[in-house]
């Protein structure tokens, strides 16, 4: 295994402002937080990443785990001269999330898990896909991945976003997509949840059959300062079927965290 590349945007918002990381689901690039993004940078630092062979992100010629792309995400985000982040991912982006709150818990200062979970699918349909797409490359998935990825509604609210995410889907590197695929196939934290210490929030989707309410009590449960909510009208893609209600979902519990954790630091002070 070994650390992918992956491609940052440039920072965005007030430069004094917490940095705000924002991560992708799979087959999408950084296009799914286009909407979102303006309205969280009214109040922090924002960048977004893309995945291996995703985006602007070099495609991936050896394997990697889920674990691996919270390495890339930490190499990245230091080389902005930052040592602590808020942090926001979707499906994958969110799984990579709860790895970089385990594997560099002093970098994460508050974690938001949006329509992800600590276990995503089962192993054989993560290979299985990684196989079809191999075979046949992402222009296979774009319908499925509609349906999955959509509520009823949603394409017609942001028709414009919602086309440009299933042609970046369509533009992935096969390769890089299959071996996310891997990635999850061989990815749960389940046992692992009771090590995460920093406030947590798993958002779900009312109609998300990928990572569905469950996912989501899961996470909020098993964490030591965990809560989840859900977003309405939308399935698997929150921040591109309602952007407005996603940055709001955001901007509710990460000032919250900055206010405990300021109260905290002056009760000790």
């Amino acid at each position: 295994m070994t650390v992918p590349t992956i491609a940052l945007t440039a920072p965005v918002g007030p430069a004094d402002a917490p940095l705000l990381v924002l991560g992708p689901s799979l087959g999408t690039s950084t296009i799914l937080w286009e909407n979102t993004l303006p309205i969280l940078a009214e109040t922090f630092r924002v960048v977004a990443w893309d995945l291996p062979g995703h985006g602007a992100s070099p495609a991936a010629t050896e394997a990697f785990t889920v674990a691996d792309l919270a390495d890339a995400v930490a190499d990245a985000v230091r080389t902005l001269g930052v040592d602590r982040i808020l942090y926001a991912g979707v499906s994958l982006g969110g799984a990579t999330g709860l790895e970089l709150g385990l594997r560099h818990p002093q970098l994460v200062s508050a974690l938001a898990v949006v329509a992800s979970g600590a276990q995503l699918g089962s192993p054989e349909s993560w290979r299985e896909r990684a196989a079809t797409v191999r075979a046949q490359s992402t222009a296979v998935l774009i319908i499925p991945s509609a349906q999955r990825w959509f509520a009823p509604g949603s394409m017609e609210r942001e028709p414009e976003l919602s086309g440009r995410l299933l042609h970046a889907l369509r533009d992935a590197d096969a390769q890089s997509y299959a071996l996310c695929c891997e990635a999850l196939a061989a990815y749960d934290v389940r046992d692992r949840l009771g090590e995460l210490g920093m406030p947590v929030v798993a958002l779900w989707g009312e109609h998300d059959e990928v990572a569905p309410e469950t996912k989501a009590a899961e996470v909020a449960s098993g964490v030591a300062d965990g809560r989840a909510e859900m977003i309405a009208g939308v399935a698997h893609l929150p921040p591109a079927e309602a952007p407005a209600a996603t940055a709001d979902a955001l901007l509710a519990f990460f000032p919250s965290v900055a206010d405990a954790a300021d109260a905290s630091e002056g009760e000790r002070a």
